[in-house]
This record gives C-alpha cells, structure tokens and sequence, in this order.
C-alpha cells in the first residue's frame, strides 16, 4: 500500500525552508493513486490526470479543512470523467455536504450534474462499524471523540493495514480494534496543538503531545511506525520538540511530499 502525503497540517500556511518558500497544507492521503483519505489537498499538489485517478474519497467529518478541495475536484473532472467519483462519509457529513457546499448556492450541486443518472460525485453513505470495500482496500469507520460527528479509519488491502485517527480527543474504539489487527503496519495520530494549550484542545476536542503519547500507548505495540499529522503551523516548532521529548521508538511527524510504503 502506497500513501502518498498531499496536506498533512491543520491549517494552510507558507512558511520559509532552506529551499525557499514551502507550502504547508491542510490533510489529503492518496492512496494508491485511487482512494483520497481526506479532501483537504488535491488540486495543489496532483495533476490533472492524477486527479482523474481517484476514485473515491473518504471524508472523516465536515470540518472545512478536511472538505476544501472536493469542490475544486469536482470543477476540475467537470468536462471529462469516465464514471463518478464516489465519496463516502457519515449520513451527517453526506447531508452537510448537500446542504451547505453542494446547493447551488455555495457551489454547483456536483451530485447532480452533469444529471442524476450519471454525476460527477456520488455518494455514499457509512455506518461506523460496518467495513466496506472499494476497489481492493478494506475500508471500516469508527467514530472519535471529535467536537462534530467523526470517524477515524482503518484501511487493509491484502498485506497491510493503515490507522488514520482522524480529528479527535482522547478517545477508545479504534485503538481496540487497531490491537486486535496483526498486519498493521502504520498508525496516523493527530496533534493539532502544544501542551500548554491543552484547555483549547480539549475544547476543540483535537490532542497536544502529552495527550498523543496517551493514545499511542493504547495501540501496545511499539513495533508499529507511528506518525503524527494535522500540526497547526503557528505552533508546529514547539509540537515537534515535545513530541521528540516523548521519545517514542519510531515516531515521524509527516511532511508534504512524503510516500509511505507498508
């Protein structure tokens, strides 16, 4: 299983690098050049013909972030696409989509055009705890502990197994089920803010350092890669030095750009 990183912060941000300027982007997962894990990044970071690619999206919750680029995916596959693109989601986050972006006020309804018979995105709707398959990846959600109905994912194809925490605040389920799966071979876990403002993470229902070394600690097995994402970059230099102090075998903070291969 191919991820390739397209956003992995919690916010967009251009910041200075030795290189010159580097954008930071909010999450977008491509996995193997098919399945978008999130919808925060595409067109930035994908060609037109790696755009046609995709053929399904999964959504973790509504949150802006994480939805900003559907609509511009959609635009860009207007004039030539072979079959729709299928986004899966929450029935809440479905209908925020249809209420909120897709309503011909916001944006054109893309689940209707170019007709209802033959749109550009279809969706579909999950139940959290009932595994689906697309194309050959095992697809199952859980719901986090986020501050609007989320789901996290664990994502198998024949060999290995991903775990996107998605959004969330200390949390139960999917850890649980993450133990019991013995080919999983990389875990994603947010951190979104440092330790001192641990009030507003737990507001914002998001997680600090400390509170992912709690997680992390959930899964019981530190021969699994584990990587951080959704850093918000105004805080990003402090995050990353506490969670180095964690000192966890194995642990990477992702960057834009990256492919993980497990």
């Amino acid at each position: 299983m191919q991820i390739h990183v397209l956003g992995c912060h919690g916010a967009d941000q251009l910041v200075g690098g030795t290189g010159g300027p580097v954008r930071q982007e909010t999450c977008g997962f491509l996995i193997d050049h098919s399945l978008l894990l999130d919808a925060g990044t595409i067109g930035t970071r994908l060609s037109l013909t790696e755009q046609r690619r995709i053929r399904y999206v999964l959504l973790s919750h509504l949150h802006f972030d994480h939805i900003k680029s559907l609509p511009t995916l959609a635009d860009n596959l207007a004039e030539d696409f072979d079959e729709p693109v299928i986004v899966a989601a929450a029935e809440s986050v479905i209908q925020g989509l249809q209420d909120h972006v897709f309503n011909n006020k916001v944006y054109p309804n893309f689940f209707e055009i170019p007709n209802r018979k033959r749109p550009i995105l279809l969706p579909h709707v999950l139940k959290p705890g009932q595994p689906v398959t697309f194309g050959q990846l095992q697809i199952m959600p859980i719901e986090v502990n986020h501050s609007v109905p989320t789901v996290g994912y664990i994502v198998k194809d024949r060999q290995a197994a991903l775990l996107y925490s998605g959004d969330t605040h200390e949390t139960e389920e999917i850890w649980s089920l993450g133990r019991t799966i013995p080919e999983l071979k990389a875990v994603l876990i947010e951190s979104s803010f440092p330790n001192q403002l641990a009030a507003l993470a737990k507001q914002a229902k998001h997680l600090t350092p400390s509170l992912f070394a709690g997680e992390w600690q959930k899964i019981k097995n530190e021969q699994v890669p584990v990587y951080a994402y959704h850093l918000k970059p105004p805080y990003k230099d402090q995050i990353l030095r506490e969670l180095r102090e964690l000192q966890i075998p194995g642990l990477q903070v992702l960057e834009e750009g990256q492919t993980l291969t497990i």
